[in-house]
């Protein structure tokens, strides 16, 4: 990630360009997704989520301390938004249609099998290190910047929860066989 161009980019949004969104998501929405999708587990919240992330974040550009790690500031707008959507969810008496949600065609909100592993076996840091390096395909400096971490942590959280998985996954292997 080229965060001298992110910064002008962000600099040109707050000054009114709407053009410059398209780079600043297309360089951050990644991580914000995978930080929000390790809280809600379900696809189709995590994007709506997202949406309202970047929103909430246009409306608030005036806030963010230029120079400052601007994905890790997403990420904590994203986090909070899954965090009262969790919470809020807690409180609802669920309907006929959320116990039968499949019968009419939203199983595609399931994570895929590996995804909810990860959730259910890593702790949250270890999740979105693996997702952003492993399935989305950031390197690791770019993660460290991102995450504000030494790129010697993410490479020691990557690597352990890589291990974390293969244990896992070899152990209900044995289980079932």
């Amino acid at each position: 990630m080229n965060t001298e161009k992110l910064e002008r980019k962000i600099a040109e949004l707050a000054q009114g360009d709407g053009s410059a969104f398209d780079y600043i998501y297309g360089q951050t929405n990644r991580s914000v997704y995978f930080a929000v999708l390790y809280i809600v587990k379900d696809k189709m919240y995590a994007e709506d989520i997202l949406q309202e992330t970047y929103v909430r974040a246009i409306k608030n550009l005036s806030q963010y301390r230029r120079g400052s790690n601007f994905a890790g500031w997403l990420i904590a707008i994203g986090r909070s938004i899954a965090l009262n959507h969790v919470k809020r969810a807690s409180r609802e008496v669920p309907t006929d249609f959320d116990a039968q949600a499949y019968r009419y065609g939203e199983t595609h909100t399931e994570l895929p099998f590996i995804f909810d592993v990860a959730a259910k076996v890593l702790e949250q840091d270890e999740y979105e290190i693996l997702m952003l390096c492993q399935v989305a395909g950031y390197k690791r400096r770019e993660v460290a910047d991102m995450l504000e971490m030494p790129i010697g942590t993410v490479t020691w959280k990557n690597n352990r929860a890589l291990e974390k998985l293969r244990q896992y996954l070899e152990k209900e292997g044995a289980n079932e066989g």
